[in-house]
């Protein structure tokens, strides 16, 4: 983790154990019971993912970065695929599905549907997630849910 001595494994990460994590982290999220996540993330968890515009610090921005999905997309829903795991690393392919009926981190509700896929890579230690990256398609999220990406101002037509 940037700046802070990372954790270090004490026993290595089995398949079992990425398959709990995939599982917990889908009940907390498609019921939605964040305090779940405290089973899988390790307090000072450090995330990078591309839809949002600083790194997430800590679970307890994390919750507060997935309580503003769940506020957007009331319905959503993910499915993970399984998940490949090598050394203290463990990569998982998703689909999440929703419905954008409310304000969708600055984003007013246009009542579409969306289907979104990525991927998660997580470092585990002991269990718990202590880094993640998380890539999507935020543009195409955007076109589904009817936003055009404009150019700055200034910018060089194609």
């Amino acid at each position: 983790m940037a700046g802070v001595e990372a954790p270090v494994a004490v026993r290595p990460l089995t398949q079992a154990d990425a398959r709990r994590i995939v599982e917990v982290y889908t009940q907390a999220r498609n019921t939605p019971d964040l305090g779940l996540l405290d089973a899988i993330f390790h307090p000072d968890v450090v995330v990078y993912d591309c839809g949002s515009p600083e790194v997430l610090r800590g679970l307890e921005t994390l919750k507060a970065y997935y309580r503003q999905s769940h506020a957007g997309l009331p319905d959503l829903a993910f499915e993970f695929g399984e998940p490949v795991v090598g050394g203290d690393r463990m990569a998982t392919r998703w689909t999440l599905r929703g419905t954008h009926r409310g304000n969708l981190r600055g984003l007013p509700a246009t009542g579409r549907t969306v289907a979104v896929t990525g991927q998660v890579i997580d470092r585990v230690v002991d269990g718990k997630v202590v880094e993640e990256w998380v890539d999507y398609d935020t543009a195409g999220l955007l076109r589904q849910l009817g936003f055009a990406l404009v150019a700055p101002a200034g910018a060089p037509a194609p």
